[in-house]
């Protein structure tokens, strides 16, 4: 079974677009109808295009502002070097989940799925290709130590108390270097499990994230604006956080998405593991 609900192209990306909130608190309009469209007004102006309005961005007008005088602090601090080592404490400045977990339901438990994740598997995609993207595997970490690659009291608690054996991160890099996308999965016994650690991811409730890698050649992930979507793999959630290298505002919230999509496609060896739960066979 490949993709049986079509995570990426078109259906998955009408299926993400369609489950973006809204929150504007921080704009001095935001009691104005059609607040979300504040943030990028020429969104109306793309065929095709066009986000449900309004969009979920945590913090809102004020924490764009907060986020750009964080990008020029840090250039001014780092002397526009790409080597500074990643914030440990990074919150998404927009967060989407996606609870529903479909099509996983055969590995909703580790029981039906109780093999260990392989560095074989975890970093199999090398190089990712989708929409006339390609982005390279550019750093790549698989641990058993969930504390160790995460931060937060609240978060680390729920990660013991659901069963977190394996946590992958994988930081991939766009061809032109100006996008970085971080990919994360973590293996937990259950599906209830999944949904508490994505309810954890929730920048709202500063409980905490996963820590991000350093890719080699572009500035550190999590200086400045990022997105991030979570999905329900059954008994894994799967977390990808885009942004544009150096944490620069996207044009559109699409743009993030669009990318997102394709870090996504890394997640494929998961389907691997479905094919196997279901009928015994390894999927083609």
């Amino acid at each position: 079974m490949k993709r049986p609900f079509g995570h990426a192209g078109s259906a998955g990306a009408a299926k993400l677009r369609g489950v973006i909130e809204a929150r504007d608190t921080g704009s001095p309009q935001a009691g104005r109808k059609g607040r979300g469209r504040d943030f990028w007004p020429d969104d109306d102006k793309k065929p095709g295009r066009r986000l449900p309005g309004p969009k979920l961005l945590f913090g809102g007008a004020a924490a764009l502002v907060a986020v750009a005088v964080a990008i020029v602090a840090v250039t001014m601090l780092t002397g526009g070097g790409t080597e500074k080592a990643p914030p440990r404490k990074v919150l998404p400045t927009a967060y989407t989940p996606d609870y529903d977990g479909e099509g996983f339901g055969s590995i909703a438990a580790r029981s039906a799925d109780g093999r260990a994740i392989t560095e074989g598997e975890a970093f199999s995609a090398k190089n990712l290709k989708s929409g006339g993207q390609t982005y390279a595997l550019a750093a790549s970490d698989l641990t058993s130590d969930c504390k160790a690659a995460t931060w937060g009291a609240r978060l680390q608690g729920d990660l013991a108390k659901f069963g977190c054996t394996q946590i992958v991160r994988s930081a991939y890099v766009s061809a032109d270097k100006q996008h970085v996308g971080q990919f994360i999965v973590i293996n937990l016994n259950g599906e209830e499990g999944v949904k508490q650690v994505l309810r954890d991811l929730d920048p709202r409730t500063d409980a905490g994230w996963p820590t991000l890698l350093k890719a080699p050649g572009v500035p550190a992930s999590g200086a400045g604006f990022s997105a991030a979507y979570a999905k329900t793999y059954g008994h894994y959630a799967v977390i990808t956080l885009v942004e544009r290298a150096g944490g620069a505002q996207p044009s559109s919230l699409n743009e993030m998405i669009d990318v997102s999509l394709v870090i996504e496609n890394a997640a494929d060896f998961l389907y691997g593991r479905l094919d196997l739960a279901a009928t015994g066979k390894p999927g083609q």
